[in-house]
């Protein structure tokens, strides 16, 4: 059966190649889920990558490094939060925790919450732990990305896909625990919503009660609560159309943990479970989305994709503040400066997009053309407290702050639009290139020195290109060549009289070299890459005057294995080497980047014994990183083994799946990752010797779970 079914979905994909709308246009439903189904169940490689060129093309046709971490690499993990899925590519690293989200690094780039982080496509703000149950895969695309999504980061973006409903009814319930007391039950139902299949749906449910070891100085451990709610319906219009609504929400409710303290020669301040954020502060998240996504089939050669996103995120920290002070290295002391905050994002984003194929000239053309925007809106009411000095181990008293309490709001908004047109051109088997270009208007207000807001002070313009050459030396094969820029605008300088000192965006580029080999019968698909990326306008102290002189330059080499190296091995491996340097800076020249490792790599692999029994072993490694920019304190490397076992039994109506994993299995010491800013300086006063916002890695836990698909 397994043969079967995975050569009917080779001919699927042959089939979707060659004529993609036409196969939509008749049993779209039916492919689409045959191709998920034999990946999630059997196999760790993924064939393209959506948001990569927002076309049909595969991977081999896809001159860009694309990772591509799949549902079913996240369940045997039992993978709950963004940064746990990532750890599965040797790019991305992580930075701070603090405030109850995570930050990562994408080839030595940081990805900004505002724009390095995208949802089915749409970007995402990202001021919360991302939950990851609802998503089918997430895609990891590499280098800048601004032709298809504008504004971005260098080091590229983090595409994530949701589950789509499947025309084969199924339901699956579950619970994980682990031996700290934490608690996770879920439910994940799809199928048809009437007796032809037009209308299906799916709904995920999540209750999360996480425990970790580090403790308040009331002896309390830290815990998070976090409920999910995700729900999809979609529809076929007649032979003309797919209509689908999605909605997710999300509730997240813990303490503050802002991390270890380190003073400059390596030493922790305190213990590792010590936590110095008082046990009455929180941070409460409550994010919606809302998504609607509407394909039209034109004809048999043409397919236009019209999409809408909204989130709405409000989030109210309640906060102790802790920070070092000048005797804090002597006897442990600090200060709290506490303060209640309320925070409202509010995020609209659309894409329209037409694409189809065409010949002209003896070449074969896979044209796209769109158009996309966002609308950003921010408020943010605030009030303070008194400072307090602190004792180690003190539990001083909640001061009773309210945040409704303020007396003004803080308001701040920005929208673009983009128009992009991109173009693969397939001269004959072997030959194929890629050119395309984007032209961006950005809007934004300001502050002044007063903190007034200046509307239309960061407005600015920018033109994006790329280019690839792609050649076949053989049909499961490809080695290509990309140059692609991105930009980030910048705030402009607003004076006292509210004129306004224009600035240029920031601009990077990038020159790749890479290959992709689809083997052992296209079930393992190996990757490699050399990449150069350098990164310009940035903004500098030059002789007391700011200045856009500054660059950053990162230099790499990466190389993956995904997919099924022997009848009953799968793997998903991946490795990276790469020098990064601030190449011109006032306070950084010459120094490496925060939380970026010269060496990195990460491999995952299940080995199925049986039908109904799998092993798993992963290893995932950091080599020596700078903790802060200015290169005061290396962190050591670390190698973490993580280890699983699963086992399945089946009845006539039910399969039952039984799973054991023990993550960290040699409870190794790490430091997962830190804020990047170095020695904590009061403003106006002097360095305090501290680096804080250090945030260590787990310690080992064992980890079981129960599910059972009906």
């Amino acid at each position: 059966m397994k043969f079967k079914v995975t050569t009917l979905c080779s001919a699927v994909v042959l089939a979707l190649n060659t004529s993609p709308v036409f196969a939509e246009q008749n049993d779209s439903n039916v492919d689409e889920t045959l191709v998920v189904h034999a990946q999630s169940f059997d196999d760790y490689k993924v064939d393209s990558a959506s948001g990569a060129m927002r076309t049909d093309a595969s991977m081999l046709e896809t001159p860009q490094s694309v990772n591509v971490i799949p549902e079913i690499v996240l369940d045997e993990q039992l993978a709950t939060t963004l940064g746990e899925a990532l750890q599965n590519d040797a790019s991305v690293s992580a930075g701070s925790q603090k405030w109850n989200r995570e930050t990562f690094y994408l080839r030595g780039f940081e990805l900004s919450s505002t724009n390095g982080y995208l949802r089915n496509g749409h970007s995402l703000f990202t001021h919360y732990m991302l939950p990851i149950e609802t998503l089918d895969r997430i895609e990891v695309i590499k280098g800048p990305s601004s032709l298809l999504y504008g504004n971005s980061a260098p080091g590229g973006m983090i595409n994530m896909v949701s589950k789509k409903p499947t025309a084969t009814p199924k339901v699956n319930v579950g619970a994980d625990f682990d031996n700290l007391g934490s608690t996770r039950y879920h439910v994940d139902a799809s199928g048809k919503l009437n007796e032809s299949g037009t209308l299906r749906g799916r709904t995920v449910l999540v209750k999360q009660d996480s425990v970790e070891n580090r403790k308040y100085a009331t002896g309390d451990k830290r815990e998070r609560d976090r409920f999910l709610g995700y729900g999809v319906i979609e529809a076929d219009l007649y032979d003309w159309g797919l209509l689908s609504f999605n909605y997710e929400k999300t509730q997240d409710s813990a303490p503050i943990d802002s991390g270890s303290w380190f003073d400059l020669n390596g030493n922790r301040i305190g213990t590792q479970e010590t936590i110095r954020d008082a046990h009455w502060s929180f941070i409460n998240n409550d994010v919606e989305n809302f998504g609607a996504d509407l394909n039209l089939y034109i004809n048999s050669q043409w397919e236009a994709k019209l999409s809408y996103n909204l989130q709405d995120m409000k989030r109210h920290r309640y906060d102790s503040m802790p920070t070092p002070n000048s005797n804090t290295i002597a006897d442990g002391s600090y200060t709290m400066s506490p303060f209640d905050r309320h925070d409202h994002w509010k995020t609209q984003a659309f894409h329209a997009d037409l694409h189809g194929n065409f010949t002209a000239l003896n070449t074969d053309h896979q044209v796209l053309i769109g158009t996309n925007g966002q609308f950003y809106d921010y408020a943010q009411q605030r009030v303070k407290g008194s400072s307090i000095s602190v004792q180690p181990s003190e539990n001083p008293a909640n001061p009773g702050l309210d945040y409704n309490n303020a007396t003004s709001t803080y308001e701040s908004n920005n929208h673009f639009y983009g128009f992009y047109a991109q173009d693969l051109i397939t001269f004959n088997d072997q030959w194929q290139a890629l050119v395309g270009g984007r032209y961006d208007m950005y809007f934004a207000d300001g502050t002044n020195s007063k903190d007034e807001v200046v509307s239309g002070a960061n407005d600015s313009q920018s033109f994006s290109p790329k280019a690839g050459l792609i050649f076949h030396p053989s049909y499961n094969g490809s080695i290509y060549a990309n140059y692609s820029e991105s930009f980030n605008p910048v705030s402009n300088v607003v004076n006292d009289d509210n004129s306004i000192t224009e600035r240029v965006p920031e601009k990077s580029r990038q020159y790749e070299l890479g290959t992709k080999w689809e083997l052992m019968d296209n079930r393992l698909l190996l990757t490699g890459a050399i990449f150069d990326i350098e990164k310009k306008n940035i903004s500098i102290k030059e002789n007391g005057i700011t200045t856009q002189n500054g660059t950053q330059r990162h230099q790499g080499v990466e190389a993956g294995a995904q997919g099924q190296i022997a009848d009953k091995w799968f793997v998903m491996a991946t490795g990276m080497y790469l020098d990064a340097n601030f190449d011109k800076h006032d306070t950084y020249q010459d120094k490496r980047p925060a939380n970026v490792p010269e060496w990195s790599g990460s491999a995952w692999t299940r080995y199925a014994m049986t039908e109904s029994t799998a092993f798993n072993l992963g290893m995932f490694y950091q080599g020596e990183r700078w903790a802060d920019n200015a290169n005061t304190l290396k962190l050591d490397g670390y190698v973490r083994f993580d280890a699983g076992a699963s086992h399945k039994i089946k009845s006539d109506y039910v399969v039952w799946d039984f799973r054991f994993n023990i993550e960290n299995l040699f409870d190794t010491e790490y430091v997962a990752g830190t804020g990047g800013g170095g020695e904590y300086t009061p403003k106006g006063g002097t360095p305090t010797g501290v680096i804080s916002d250090v945030h260590y890695g787990n310690e080992r836990r064992f980890k079981l779970s129960v599910n059972a698909t009906f």
